[in-house]
């Protein structure tokens, strides 16, 4: 059961990743696939990439606009390539269809699920280079990587399991795909550790506007 701020609905739309208006829907918004950031040194204060995170949600709450980011990278191309091949892989894979992830969103986060699965499944999908899926068969696990990013997705979806899904396009076919199952009843702890540090940051985040909206002309 949802408690706190996770009370606040979480409202879906139905949007395409890496449109204007998805863009426009992350800004000012904690999101999932940043949640790392703020999870990393649980139980002690924030480090600077999570303090840095909370300026930069600042300034989009008080302007309005996001912060647009025009970083990219071979390994970013690499998956808005491919994900569609691993897409149409898994559905084959697991004989369902997979609908538009679009954007879930409350007042303060959101998140954007790679596709969703009739009522009760989320899939997160990895296209990854050789190394990194070799390490994941080898795990039978998340990557590490993208642990909190799949547990957020599946707590703030509200549905009841989330499948991580590792593509590798240079290895055999029939070891392509890698997929793990993350089970809502399992992760009742993280989750109260997400409720937590979601609390703890959204503190940062108001002080790093105050300090903003209270600064005054130098010289």
């Amino acid at each position: 059961s949802l408690t706190g701020w996770q009370m606040e609905a979480f409202k879906f739309i139905d949007v395409e990743q890496n449109t204007d208006e998805w863009f426009d829907l992350r800004g000012g918004r904690l999101t999932s696939s940043k949640l790392g950031v703020i999870m990393a040194n649980f139980g002690k204060s924030f480090g600077e990439p999570a303090k840095k995170y909370a300026v930069n949600i600042a300034i989009e709450q008080i302007t309005g606009n996001p912060i647009a980011s025009t970083y990219t990278n071979d390994h970013m191309q690499r998956g808005h390539d491919q994900e569609p091949i691993a897409r149409m892989m898994y559905e084959s894979e697991q004989f369902c269809d997979v609908t538009n992830g679009g954007f879930f969103e409350s007042e303060f986060i959101g998140c954007s699920p790679d596709g969703l699965v009739g009522d009760d499944g989320v899939i997160e999908i990895k296209s990854v280079i050789s190394t990194t899926h070799f390490a994941t068969l080898k795990r039978q696990n998340v990557d590490p990587a993208y642990k909190w990013q799949c547990i957020a997705n599946l707590m703030f979806t509200g549905r009841k399991w989330i499948d991580f899904v590792s593509y590798c396009e240079e290895f055999p076919e029939d070891k392509q795909l890698f997929v793990k199952r993350l089970h809502k009843a399992d992760l009742v702890e993280e989750f109260k550790m997400i409720n937590e540090r979601v609390e703890e940051f959204k503190k940062v985040v108001e002080s790093s506007k105050k300090l903003i909206i209270e600064s005054k002309y130098s010289i």
